[in-house]
């Protein structure tokens, strides 16, 4: 998995974008640079999924972790993905009313302003 980190969302978004998939494999990485990315920006994230193929409950739980962490801050944390797949597990978890889900970096961080 590769995770980018950049100030493309603007002034105050951090913009995470994951490329691979997201399992039991990869989720100590991910969650120890979800973790470096949130205490170096703030107060507002979006993780990029679009290029995730595959995102297991490992994987969701250290996002929820991250959002709880961001939340209770006074941030949030938004999800880019228009994967059928990756939308209808976060469904079937609940998790689409608990996180922001937007099609493209530019509406989540337009949500985010």
């Amino acid at each position: 998995m590769e995770i980018s980190v950049t100030d493309d969302g603007g002034p105050d978004v951090t913009v995470i974008s994951l490329v691979g998939e997201a399992d039991v494999s990869t989720a100590a990485r991910l969650r120890e640079e979800l973790v470096r990315a949130v205490g170096e920006g703030g107060p507002a994230y979006v993780v990029d999924l679009s290029r995730v193929p595959f995102l297991d409950s490992t994987a969701l739980g250290v996002l929820v972790g991250r959002l709880k962490a961001v939340r209770s801050a006074g941030g949030d944390l938004v999800l880019v993905t228009g994967d059928q797949r990756l939308l209808r597990n976060f469904a079937i978890t609940g998790l689409d009313k608990v996180f922001g889900i937007f099609p493209t970096i530019a509406e989540a961080t337009a949500a985010l302003s």
